[in-house]
């Protein structure tokens, strides 16, 4: 019997780790629960991610899933370990900004972190600076209102008013980091630390250039889960089902445009 893996986030944003890992494990079959009627996480007190975190995996393990993606980094630093202390026998992997791979790459030794204030503010994170320090100075810059700007411009087209958002929210956080660039004392190295900035990538690449480099969770994420699964990793059909807590249009026009798939969503209630 192959048993789907579950993932779910906040809202669009886990699609990016979505896109990982079905590229990494192709026939694979995927549950994912956009959480839209009650994003944004990133936002919210770190109580309310963690009640909601719990109430969506329950309601993904009631579907008999054989692991779980938590696809959002401050659904990670609220609730990961509750849910491994829940579910000690489901593989649980989760989502941080990737810091240690941006000081392998970084030359200016200047990276920037562009993050939730949820995750900037939480433990986990602290725990996951705290080794690095030395190695590089970063530049911490919470990013209120880009993920909810980039829900809302899943239906606009290049140019939209909604679309403009994207790069006005990019310009105005990446403006109060500092000056990019390869010269000592300049940002070469953008931690993109919630899953739902690597879709404001061209709007930052627009804004930066090409010489900064952007840093993602996707890819390692998709990597762990395969190492995590051995061999049950190659089970499954490659089924996708979509489900939301807010509204299908959204999830739905979000799958088309990024995921370049025409899928069916379904409302989910979730208490």
């Amino acid at each position: 019997m192959n048993f789907p893996i579950g993932v779910f986030d906040s809202g669009v944003g886990g699609l990016s780790i979505l896109q990982a890992l079905r590229t990494e494990l192709p026939q694979a079959d995927f549950i994912y629960i956009a959480d839209s009627g009650h994003a944004p996480y990133g936002e919210r007190d770190a109580a309310h991610v963690r009640a909601r975190s719990q109430a969506v995996a329950a309601h993904l393990v009631q579907q008999n899933i054989g692991a779980l993606v938590v696809a959002c980094n401050t659904a990670t630093a609220a609730a990961i370990n509750e849910l491994r202390a829940d579910y000690p026998l489901l593989p649980i992997i989760g989502v941080e900004p990737a810091l240690k791979p941006a000081t392998l790459l970084s030359r200016t030794r200047r990276i920037g972190v562009m993050a939730t204030r949820s995750t900037l503010a939480s433990a986990r994170f602290r725990l996951l600076l705290e080794p690095l320090a030395g190695q590089a100075e970063f530049v911490l810059q919470p990013c209120d209102g880009l993920a909810d700007a980039i829900e809302q411009a899943v239906h606009a087209p290049q140019g939209s008013e909604d679309a403009m958002k994207i790069i006005a929210a990019c310009a105005r956080h990446t403006r109060a980091m500092g000056t990019f660039g390869l010269n000592n004392g300049e940002i070469d190295t953008l931690v993109l630390g919630c899953t739902h900035y690597p879709f404001a990538s061209p709007a930052l690449r627009e804004i930066l250039g090409a010489q900064v480099q952007l840093v993602d969770t996707g890819a390692p994420v998709a990597r762990q889960t395969r190492l995590r699964l051995g061999a049950k990793a190659a089970g499954g059909s490659g089924q996708l089902r979509l489900l939301t807590t807010g509204q299908a249009s959204t999830l739905q026009a979000a799958v088309q445009r990024w995921l370049q798939l025409d899928s069916t969503v379904t409302m989910l209630r979730v208490e």
